[in-house]
């Protein structure tokens, strides 16, 4: 695209549950183009499905660390590492064989197994929230009341936490993943907070494990004489937290507010539970606040499209613009709650695709299951036009979900 049509990010849309008008016409016509971050830096941003598959897929490329000379989400190190990847702060390998056996140890705690096992302490969590949300009258805000806390209690339940410690850690996820709310000092000093937090936890997990993810990793990578170090440990569990709070939390909100914008879709659940799960999924396709997508660094050039992109580039993954494109998906802007197979990027895809995504997943299908069972009449209390999209969030969501019932 010429120069003076460059677009920034994020795209503005109608509502925040519809998708930019851009990206239609981007795939169709331009899907390898430049795009300006908030931070004013610079990157190509890519929003057809097959050159977003394969980028993630390629196992050269990782999301880019603040050490690379990136370019940056916020300026000024808002965000966080969650933002920037800071290598100080999340000391993980990412790449080549160090990387997959970190993804093997933990990847060895989400088994259909352990989802099943922790799915009825889920509902009735799900079930307890929800009946304070009616107690507290109507209208209510949804995510405030269900989006929001479930997936903390969940993650403190995972990490072995007290539950009691929930709003600490839903203000550090925070501090983590807004590149707006929070200074560059503000978020260090979360981070500071939460490593003493985590580094006491970890030391008393060693001291006497449990049943909780930290604990199988620490148990199982030290039986295989390769221990993962106190850092390690700490990463894996901030990782968790940024991965699997606040994005779960939105997309409740998220999930809900599109069944509900148009009523027949809400009926249909109600006339076929059994179509939950592919519902749960539609809705992760479907969604089109998801946020920036997904950073690559290139350290080497690569061809796209026809178009050489030279090392030193970052790019910007656009999975939500990629699970619209018309070449992948039937009626693809359309939310088909029987649809299957979905092949839908919003976990990633290839050696960094989301580890937690079978937790997501489940608390996703349970939380549709709960609602559909316990308030059947459930509608927005506003119209769509009035839901506003939270702004700042490395994940999109909503403020909130008004709903009635």
């Amino acid at each position: 695209m010429r120069e003076n049509d460059l677009l920034r990010l994020p795209l503005p849309s109608d509502n925040p549950l519809e998708p930019p008008a851009e990206w239609e016409q981007l795939r169709r016509q331009c899907p390898v183009t430049t795009v300006e971050l908030p931070s004013g830096d610079k990157a190509t941003y890519l929003t057809r499905y097959d050159h977003v598959k394969a980028l993630l897929s390629d196992a050269r490329f990782v999301r880019p660390t603040a050490e690379d000379g990136a370019a940056r989400i916020a300026p000024e190190g808002a965000g966080g590492p969650a933002a920037d990847g800071s290598t100080t702060t999340l000391a993980l390998p990412d790449r080549g064989e160090p990387h997959l056996k970190w993804r093997r140890q933990v990847g060895k705690y989400f088994t259909a197994r352990r989802m099943t096992a922790l799915r009825p302490g889920m509902v009735r969590t799900a079930e307890s929230l929800v009946d304070d949300m009616v107690r507290g009258g109507q209208p209510a805000d949804l995510k405030a009341g269900l989006g929001f806390p479930l997936p903390v209690y969940v993650i403190c339940d995972i990490l072995g936490v007290p539950a009691g410690d929930r709003d600490r850690f839903s203000h550090w996820s925070d501090a983590f993943l807004n590149v707006s709310r929070y200074s560059g000092d503000q978020t260090r000093v979360a981070y500071t907070e939460y490593a003493e937090y985590m580094s006491a936890h970890i030391a008393a997990t060693r001291a006497d494990p449990g049943d909780d993810l930290i604990s199988m990793v620490i148990r199982e990578s030290e039986e295989e004489g390769q221990g993962l170090t106190d850092d390690e440990l700490l990463g894996t569990a901030m990782g968790l937290l940024v991965a699997g709070h606040e994005t779960t939390a939105n997309m409740i909100g998220k999930m809900v507010a599109m069944l509900l914008a148009d009523r027949t879709r809400w009926e249909r659940l109600l006339a076929d539970p059994t179509l939950v799960r592919t519902a749960v999924d539609e809705a992760l396709r479907f969604d089109a606040n998801l946020g920036f997508g997904l950073r690559r660094y290139l350290t080497e050039d690569v061809e796209i499209d026809g178009e050489v992109l030279p090392s030193g580039t970052t790019v910007v993954c656009s999975m939500p613009s990629a699970n619209r494109d018309e070449q992948v998906f039937a009626d693809a802007d359309d939310m088909v709650l029987s649809r299957s197979p979905n092949p839908h990027l919003t976990f990633g895809v290839g050696p960094h695709s989301c580890l937690g995504q079978s937790l997501a997943r489940t608390e996703l299908q349970v939380t549709l299951e709960v609602l559909l069972r316990k308030l059947p009449t459930l509608q927005l209390a506003v119209s769509v036009d009035e839901l506003l999209r939270v702004e700042g969030l490395l994940v999109g969501g909503l403020r909130t979900v008004p709903v009635r019932w």
